[in-house]
């Protein structure tokens, strides 16, 4: 296929679900080549025409060409077949299988006996990890791979399929920064030799980067397409939300004379590797009111610190923890949640969620006891408490008895806040909350923390992307290879720079030399 020549379009795609119209009539085309970036709010509608694309969905109306041949993939195998390949924003990898079994899953090569060849897919698995420059063996489980490194693999599969078309759903919610420059390299490559990139991210700047085109979607509609170097990070947001959003540092008072959490020379050894750190003599402070910004590169310890004072591993830490002055030892999250803290996981997927509950009962999961009586669960109170959330939190669905599989990335996210909001904590760890949120949500969940933090709450804001550090947070921890490394008051004079020299594990080897 010759570069600049549609390898595959869509004509008036339209679906819908139960009291939902997610899609009207979209029209596009993508170019061999050409990395067409593909943009809207959560909700736009652009996850569900990918996975109609991709074979997922397989109802709908309107019709799709693939090298002008008129196709209808009724499952992801078919479309595979064709060259169509998706990199789905929810990883879709089996935990308890080896890295290279779930990149070949199903197309598994045989020996002439029939029988798998599992050294060469084992050859060939570490020949495409090679090439994303992700050093782990290709006989690693799934399980033991941290949420980035899955995202690798993710994309590893994608590309094992050699496809045409390549469709990446948020591909860098989860890698570090090295790992997002390998993978834009990869994605120069493949347009280099023809391939169709559609590319979905909520990072504007990235689009900038490594994108040609783009498509705006807003409420299942075509809005407009261009050229990207034509437009600008604003404009394409007014595109998207049909208004203007400002996202602005604003000044805070935090109230530093009440301490709700101290911790003290905390570790956690590693089950992996004898006489290991994953975290090593952890000191630090949160106080009444203060939103305290946790930033690293992967690796770094962020997420093992959270899940530490949630109460995971609590047989293998060292160090002490304080709450309002009081020594505790947590050792479960039930633990933890008893002592006023909450957790907005990682991976709200496979930690945050179930997926194939509503929306009520995924928020009133953790406050079974107020939406009950008697033993009895009453169904009123657990409505009612879920469509208070939705209207605070702008969860778009049809109702709160929609299955939460069905929403999209961002709406899933806010739903998991609901739950943990419901707990009404005093201590609330946000572990990368705006992973996969467009823009316009974003700003909501930065207003809601920070109204949360003015009314008394304390709160850990884990985040990768250092605008939204500076934009929320009133200081900032800084991680390297399980230390504190910085300590940071963030005002209008705090620079990115700043911050990410003292996450660096090189740079601060050579300061200690």
């Amino acid at each position: 296929m010759k570069v600049n020549e549609p390898i595959l379009r869509v004509e008036n795609i339209t679906k819908e679900f139960p009291g939902v119209k997610a899609l009207n009539e979209i029209s596009l085309q993508l170019e061999g080549g050409v990395a067409t970036a593909i943009i809207g709010e959560n909700g736009a509608g652009k996850s569900t025409l990918m996975k109609i694309l991709s074979g997922v969905y397989n109802i709908y109306e309107g019709e799709i060409y693939y090298k002008n041949e008129l196709v209808h993939f009724q499952n992801t195998t078919e479309a595979q077949q064709k060259g169509v390949a998706i990199i789905h924003q929810e990883l879709n990898l089996i935990p308890n299988l080896t890295i290279s079994e779930n990149v070949f899953l199903g197309r598994e090569p045989l020996t002439s006996l029939g029988i798998i060849d599992y050294p060469l897919m084992r050859k060939n698995t570490a020949k495409l990890l090679e090439r994303m420059k992700l050093q782990v063996d290709p006989d690693t489980p799934i399980f033991k791979l941290k949420v980035g490194e899955q995202q690798l693999v993710e994309i590893t599969k994608a590309l094992s399929l050699n496809p045409e078309v390549i469709i990446m759903d948020e591909p860098t919610s989860a890698i570090s920064e090295n790992e997002v420059e390998v993978l834009f390299e990869i994605i120069k490559d493949l347009k280099a030799e023809g391939k169709a990139i559609v590319y979905i991210s909520h990072k504007l700047d990235e689009l900038f980067k490594i994108t040609e085109k783009y498509v705006v979607l807003r409420d299942g509609k075509f809005i407009e397409s261009g050229e990207i170097n034509a437009t600008t990070e604003d404009e394409l947001i007014h595109k998207m939300v049909g208004r203007e959003i400002i996202i602005s540092r604003e000044s805070f008072q935090c109230n530093k004379k009440e301490c709700l959490l101290s911790v003290k020379n905390l570790s956690l050894k590693n089950l992996l590797v004898r006489d290991n750190y994953l975290l090593k003599e952890v000191n630090f402070e949160l106080f009444k009111g203060e939103v305290l910004g946790l930033f690293g590169l992967m690796g770094a310890g962020r997420t093992e610190l959270m899940e530490v004072l949630f109460g995971l591993y609590s047989s293998r830490i060292s160090g002490e923890v304080y709450i309002k002055g009081q020594l505790h030892q947590i050792k479960s999250p039930r633990d933890a949640m008893d002592k006023g803290l909450a957790l907005v996981p990682e991976n709200r997927k496979e930690d945050g969620l179930v997926l194939g509950f509503n929306i009520t009962k995924n928020t009133s999961l953790t406050v079974l006891d107020q939406v009950s009586s008697a033993g009895f669960l009453r169904k009123k109170k657990d409505n009612d408490l879920a469509t208070k959330y939705m209207e605070s939190l702008k969860i778009k669905a049809s109702s709160p008895n929609q299955i939460v599989e069905k929403l999209s990335g961002g709406n899933q996210q806010k739903v998991v806040l609901a739950k943990w909001f419901a707990t009404h904590p005093e201590i609330l760890m946000l572990d990368e909350p705006t992973r996969g949120i467009d823009i316009n949500a974003k700003n909501e969940i930065y207003k809601l923390v920070r109204k949360q933090s003015q009314n008394g709450l304390g709160v850990i804001f884990v985040s990768s992307e250092l605008p939204e550090i500076l934009a929320v947070c009133d200081r900032v921890l800084v991680m390297a290879e399980g230390r504190i490394t910085a300590n940071i008051e963030v005002t209008k004079e705090t620079s990115e720079n700043q911050i990410l020299k003292a996450a660096i594990p090189k740079i601060i080897k050579n300061d200690n030399a």
